[in-house]
């Protein structure tokens, strides 16, 4: 049986996602506000939004970033104006499974309601995982980018050790730098100790960042307050790779005449292609029904 999918909007990444699915067997793709798109796809179908023939649909794939708060899709190649309503997810097949990188409460609600299989990507252990190579990279990358001295013997501390944190601590160890970590969990300040690195209590962590040259947040949660910042030296960086709108005191670090920099989606400035693969991977894993659901 043909599997019908269609992928609604896209930026950077999804040129790469597509060129995965299409590997896909059986498989019909069809693209919706790539009009705009200087390369072309062989073999793929390209509509208008209106076109879309919703109750034929196995899958559809949406943005990164989802929709607005409204239902509106942004569009980096089309002019198009896609806005999603909650009828239009009622004509949908109810086999129909919907992805999004990032989900809200629209869309939350609205799947809920027509009780749509929905799956938001960057919730998924395995895809957070695998972003969190190119978003540690990244962070090699400013890092080089934004200082005046070695990766090599710098003093860093990361401030969380999650799924993004254990890869940034990973790396940066790896390049030599003399790294800390803060945490408010026990558990993870004993593996943080038995790696060799320097657990800090996070309630501690303004103690710690007079001797700290570049400081990396991976928390979505104020962390980097008016007390860490205060106690950074005049050329420290603040790294926060933390979701918008991170989790750093962006105008007390102005103030101070602290650099910091809240980094945004890495995999997508430094890595679209990778971040497209690993998109891809999980998707054809979902639809071809392997491995667990995280």
């Amino acid at each position: 049986m043909n599997r019908l999918i269609a992928i609604i909007g896209g930026d950077a990444r999804y040129l790469e996602l597509i060129k995965q699915l299409q590997m896909l067997e059986e498989t019909t793709i069809i693209l919706v506000g790539y009009d705009k798109l200087d390369q072309g796809f062989t073999g793929l179908k390209q509509v208008d939004f209106n076109e879309l023939e919703l109750d034929t649909l196995d899958a559809i794939i949406l943005p990164i970033t989802g929709t607005d708060s409204d239902g509106n899709i942004a569009t980096v190649f089309s002019d198009q104006q896609i806005k999603l309503t909650h009828e239009w997810f009622r004509n949908l097949k109810k086999s129909v499974k919907v992805f999004t990188g990032i989900t809200n409460d629209f869309l939350n609600e609205v799947t809920k309601e027509e009780n749509i299989d929905f799956i938001s990507l960057f919730d998924r252990d395995d895809v957070a995982i695998y972003n969190s190579i190119p978003t540690a990279e990244g962070a090699v990358m400013m890092a080089i980018e934004h200082t005046d001295y070695t990766i090599h013997s710098s003093r860093v501390i990361v401030s969380g050790f999650g799924r993004v944190g254990q890869t940034v601590v990973n790396k940066f160890a790896a390049l030599g730098a003399k790294v800390s970590v803060s945490t408010n969990s026990i558990r993870e300040l004993a593996r943080i100790t038995e790696m060799g690195l320097k657990p800090i209590p996070i309630e501690k962590l303004h103690e710690h960042t007079n001797r700290c040259d570049i400081l990396i947040n991976t928390v979505p949660a104020l962390i980097i307050d008016e007390k860490v910042i205060g106690e950074l030296p005049p050329n420290g960086i603040i790294i926060d790779l933390a979701s918008k709108p991170g989790g750093t005191d962006f105008e007390y670090a102005k103030k101070r005449g602290i650099q910091a920099i809240l980094t945004g989606s890495l995999p997508g400035i430094v890595a679209p292609k990778t971040s497209g693969r690993i998109l891809a991977d999980v998707i054809k894993q979902i639809l071809l029904g392997e491995g667990d659901k995280s």
